[in-house]
């Protein structure tokens, strides 16, 4: 059977754009600046101005912008770095690489965001890293959070991977802005994103002007000048091509955020009408960028209700289906079923339905008939 409503596509996230995508290849065609020059500046420079923080240093992925945020603290072997366990791999996977041990702590019910007591709760002499998880396009608790690291000296590293322009308040009245509530942040450019590049992308986004330029030097071979190492860093530099494409893209990222919030608001009212379904909770100032628009259902039934979802045409997700702590490369720190409930509770209840800025509210309203012909 076609698919009726896809879960996301890319196609429409790329259309109105493809003459001006067209046209920044050209230009690099024609002068040869395939690597770093004005289109990486000119893109670190607006996307800087986008999260509000000082400084945004384009990378080759959002691992790479975990790992070298990391690395720029001076996280390492003998570290612990707590993060949510019900993250994508790639949060833990980036731990690991700066030599360091995740620590997965549990989630909030609610939210299924960083639960901050938890993540104290696990905090031992060893640790010296918070990465709180931006999840589905919210803002996990940065004020909580924020506490539990001045208690403890701990560093804080936002992974805003799924969170590109989500707000969130904060004290005193305050608005924070993804990328530039913490010291430090790490964003994805993977093509789904909110903000996609056409390929792998990320960057990193701090305050801080000396960690802004030790990160220059990790991402290219660890240079503080040309041939002059003084790090052991990476091929990590985003190509000029893809920088190019992410400024044309930057440019209409508020308006595809605020289609995905509309869509959210028809898909919160209609699905707030069916029972059996529980939606992940706003708290009060949340201004998420939904990059996915997930539901929980009955466990026993998840796998039967994404099967009927399927037979009418809508295409599903689920995000994700094991958490990092249960993953067999992970096996070696011991936190066994039971270590954190939550997250292991919402990875069997969790469906990621249909979300992209081109989704119509006719859409929405045929998945949510959909699913309210499978719940029955």
């Amino acid at each position: 059977m076609t698919t009726a409503v896809p879960f996301v596509d890319l196609a429409a996230l790329i259309r109105p754009s493809k003459a001006e995508y067209l046209a920044a290849f050209e230009r690099l065609l024609d002068t040869g600046g395939f690597i770093g020059g004005p289109a990486v500046s000119d893109f670190e420079a607006a996307f800087a101005r986008h999260t509000a923080a000082p400084h945004a240093i384009a990378v080759r992925t959002g691992t790479d912008a975990l790992l070298l945020a990391l690395r720029a603290l001076g996280v390492g072997p003998g570290d612990e770095v707590i993060t949510a366990a019900n993250s994508f791999f790639a949060t833990a996977e980036a731990i690991s690489h700066a030599g360091a041990t995740p620590v997965l702590a549990d989630v909030d019910d609610a939210t299924l965001l960083l639960d901050a007591a938890d993540a104290a709760r696990r905090v031992t002499p060893r640790t010296r890293c918070i990465i709180p998880v931006h999840l589905f396009g919210q803002i996990a608790d940065m004020a909580a959070i924020g506490a539990v690291a001045a208690a403890h000296r701990l560093a804080v590293v936002e992974d805003s991977a799924q969170a590109h322009g989500a707000t969130r308040g904060g004290p005193d009245g305050t608005t924070w802005r993804a990328g530039a509530i913490a010291e430090i942040a790490a964003f994805s450019f993977y093509p789904t994103k909110n903000l996609g590049a056409l390929g792998e992308g990320g960057a990193i986004t701090t305050r801080d002007a000396g960690l802004a330029e030790r990160i220059r030097g990790l991402r290219d071979h660890g240079q503080a000048g040309r041939h002059d190492h003084v790090d052991i860093g990476y091929n990590a530099r985003l190509d000029a091509l893809q920088c190019a494409c992410l400024t044309i893209s930057l440019a209409r990222l508020d308006a595809g955020n605020a289609a995905r919030r509309q869509l959210a608001a028809h898909y919160r009212a209609r699905l707030g009408e069916l029972a059996g379904v529980r939606l992940v909770a706003e708290p009060a100032g949340s201004s998420p960028v939904y990059h996915l628009m997930v539901i929980r259902v009955d466990a026993a039934r998840r796998d039967a209700i994404r099967e009927r979802l399927a037979a009418a045409g809508i295409a599903t997700a689920i995000h994700y289906p094991r958490p990092i702590h249960l993953q067999r490369a992970y096996a070696h720190l011991g936190q066994g079923p039971g270590s954190c409930p939550v997250a292991e509770r919402a990875a069997h209840e969790m469906i990621s339905l249909p979300m992209f800025p081109d989704l119509t509210i006719a859409q929405v309203d045929q998945v949510v008939d959909a699913l309210a012909a499978a719940l029955r």
